[in-house]
């Protein structure tokens, strides 16, 4: 893990951004909401605090913020672990160096332990109070379904984690550590196994971060969202992948992640992936053109009437559109007769715009 903190590479400077970017906008929103005093972060692989250039990593940057704001210094409990002793003294030197630090009501935690089973129970057994948690392993020990079960069956517990793609596309392979692709992969790995031999490189990814999507969502209550890190090589290196059981969630995150995507086609965000195929749907659908969108909603929505918040909550999970994607294209359909949009009886609309209320009925196909 050390090298892995000796520079403060692009890609982790990205990875603390989004992290921290969500951490904020989602604690807004449930402090909005006000079901729990507390509010919680936790780094199950915490490294030393900074990168050896002095660069803050994701612990450092989550607490400076939480300082420097009036509710979350009040409310936020941290707890950052590493199995690293020495990893964990230097964090602990990082947070005491921090300015104002005892302005937080809640000191930060910090363990020492091995993510493991005995971590795992601890959490399936607590109940928790709403909590993000970022598990951000060097490679793949202590990664299992069933940690993140453990981490987001309560309400508003959220997970992020960063998968390294390139170990564990060797680890599939690699009978000595099958048990730890098993716990990653679930009822999911024999048959993935089974499907990775045949395959080039640009598809092993595919099918790789598919599965783990639906192993990750075996119940189609969760969303979950890859994010790909490349190299200047364009070698995929590692997966930011979040997982969410609400759309409020998922949508705020996918702006983040747009937001930090290197690139965008007419307006919508690549999230670093290559073109996929239907043969990968999360994938595929996360690489649909704005284009495609005009015709989507016209054959799933054709004589239909829906409000502009039950369309965007219904379409665009699994899509990469945002919902300025959406009023671009809405717009355009209006004006060329393609739909009609009122606001509820008794208000008014301008028209061109798509408040969440509006009603949108959609003409006949064809």
């Amino acid at each position: 893990m050390t090298k892995f903190f000796e520079e403060s590479r692009e890609q982790s400077q990205i990875k603390a951004k989004i992290v921290a970017d969500y951490f904020f906008a989602w604690a807004t929103v449930i402090t909005r909401v006000q079901r729990s005093d507390r509010i919680a972060y936790i780094d199950l692989f915490a490294g030393p605090g900074r990168y050896k250039d002095g660069t803050m990593s994701t612990p450092l940057l989550i607490l400076q913020r939480a300082i420097q704001n009036p509710v979350m210094s009040q409310r936020l409990v941290t707890l950052f672990n590493d199995r690293d002793a020495a990893a964990i003294r230097a964090l602990e030197a990082a947070i005491d160096g921090l300015p104002n630090v005892k302005t937080l009501k809640h000191e930060p935690m910090v363990m020492n332990e091995e993510v493991g089973d005995k971590i795992v129970k601890r959490f399936e057994k607590m109940q928790l109070v709403p909590t993000l948690f970022f598990v951000d392993p060097w490679g793949y020990k202590g990664l299992s379904l069933r940690l993140v079960n453990a981490v987001v069956k309560d309400w508003a517990c959220e997970c992020v984690f960063f998968f390294n793609y390139n170990r564990i596309n060797m680890g599939l392979g690699n009978a000595a550590v099958r048990e730890h692709m098993d716990a990653l992969f679930g009822i999911q790995a024999d048959a993935l196994r089974e499907q990775l031999d045949p395959m080039d490189p640009a598809e092993r990814e595919l099918l790789i971060v598919e599965r783990l999507s639906k192993a990750l969502n075996p119940d189609g209550k969760r969303s979950v969202l890859p994010f790909r890190f490349r190299r200047p090589n364009e070698r995929t290196s590692h997966h930011l992948i979040f997982v969410t059981k609400h759309f409020l969630g998922y949508d705020i995150m996918k702006k983040i992640m747009a937001k930090e995507s290197s690139k965008a086609e007419q307006g919508v965000a690549s999230f670093e992936y290559n073109p996929a195929d239907a043969r990968f749907p999360t994938l595929f659908e996360l690489n649909r053109p704005l284009d495609d969108l005009e015709g989507m909603l016209l054959q799933e929505y054709s004589g239909r009437t829906i409000s502009f918040r039950d369309l965007y909550q219904a379409h665009s999970v699994g899509r990469p559109y945002v919902d300025s994607n959406y009023k671009v294209v809405l717009k355009r359909m209006e004006e060329q007769g393609m739909l009609t949009a009122a606001k509820p009886e008794g208000k008014t609309r301008r028209k061109g715009t798509f408040p969440d209320d509006v009603r949108i009925t959609f003409g006949v196909e064809g």
